[in-house]
């Protein structure tokens, strides 16, 4: 056997985090890229082309061996034609609807038997459920966008259908599980991890779950499990979860490395980017347990600082442990540009959290000092 070429629809940031793992592993990876200076092909081999365009993706897919995606924008289509052509396409299309339709994503979890919100599918009319609801784009969708909050009949008349609803639930916080799984079936979970969420946009991960007892963290565990197993998962996955009290409820999926994920680059000991290059490779998995007690990772948002560089002196200065990942992407507010992730032991997770919050900060330019 010859090392392989993984090709990787897209060519931001989190096909960028694959190319460290493929060198060790001394897999060639390949993106199929919008632009040249996408941020994964800054630093890999790449094509330029549209992703929706079968033809060009098909070109793309025949000078690798296999095809994996980092974002769910594909159209089934266009993945269709893929494995029409016998090329071989990890996730699936009759898997990876689940991560693009949301009204799929629900209807196969309630055929799973899973914890689901009250939802329906709305296309005009009086709705079923009471406001005040959640109604969400079933495709297309990302960080907030596409997902409102509606409190009235007419604020529901003003957006575009059709549209999935969900009751809007009181919970307690918003957690996340990545899973693993392989095409011979072989899958693997990493700790829960609390995501910190504001304007819909994650701002902060704390792994593991603070408070959370174990029976919890097995039953998210199995929850991401028997999804991986019913979907006919291969990569890996994030499963999004709301904590309501004592049970979960499933909020979103997304097959892909997920940022959710990216604390396992340092904090454990097989990252979220190197197993899925063995998944979609049917490698044996790696071990996901943690290499420290706490793992918290910092999303560097766009603001009013451009130069990511200088803050270096200080934040390294005074936080030497401090890990950096910046995306060498260009600076909009709002726009997640990096991370930063901070590894600890013992009773320091307050002083964790705390380093990881002004690192984000001075490098958004929210503060100087």
């Amino acid at each position: 056997m010859s090392f392989p070429t993984v090709g990787v629809i897209g060519a931001g940031q989190l096909a960028r985090m694959m190319v460290a793992p493929a060198t060790e592993l001394g897999i060639t990876l390949k993106v199929f890229a919008a632009i040249p200076n996408d941020s994964a092909a800054q630093v890999c081999d790449f094509v330029l082309g549209d992703y929706t365009d079968s033809q060009a993706v098909l070109e793309f897919a025949k000078s690798v061996d296999v095809v994996t995606f980092e974002h769910e924008q594909v159209p089934q289509s266009v993945i269709r034609n893929l494995e029409a052509n016998g090329i071989r396409v990890y996730p699936r299309s009759d898997s990876f609807i689940y991560s693009q339709d949301k009204l799929a994503m629900r209807e196969k979890m309630s055929e799973l038997g899973l914890p689901n919100p009250r939802y329906e599918k709305y296309v005009g009319g009086s709705p079923t459920l009471n406001f005040p609801l959640i109604a969400k784009a079933p495709t297309g969708g990302y960080d907030g966008r596409g997902v409102w909050v509606v409190n009235t009949q007419a604020e529901l008349d003003a957006l575009p259908t059709p549209l999935l609803l969900e009751e809007k639930l009181n919970f307690t916080r918003e957690i996340a599980i990545m899973v693993a799984r392989s095409p011979h079936g072989q899958a693997a979970t990493w700790s829960p991890t609390w995501t910190v969420q504001r304007d819909g946009i994650c701002t902060t991960t704390v792994t593991p779950v603070p408070d959370l007892s174990d029976e919890l963290s097995i039953a998210a565990s199995a929850i991401a499990l028997k999804i991986a197993e019913g979907i006919n998962l291969v990569g890996v996955m994030a499963v999004e979860l709301f904590q309501v009290d004592d049970h979960f409820i499933i909020n979103e999926l997304a097959l892909r490395p997920h940022n959710s994920g990216h604390w396992t680059i340092e904090g454990a000991k097989t990252s979220q980017f190197e197993q899925h290059l063995r998944a979609v490779l049917d490698l044996p998995l790696g071990d996901t347990s943690r290499t420290n007690d706490w793992a918290v990772m910092g999303n560097i948002l766009g603001g009013e600082k451009t130069d990511m560089y200088r803050p270096y002196l200080h934040l390294m200065a005074r936080t030497p442990g401090l890990k950096f990942h910046h995306y060498r992407k260009e600076a909009k507010p709002g726009r997640k540009l990096g991370h930063v992730t901070l590894l600890g032991d013992g009773d320091h997770l307050v002083e964790l959290i705390q380093e990881v919050d002004h690192a984000i900060d001075y490098l958004s330019g929210a503060i100087d000092e």
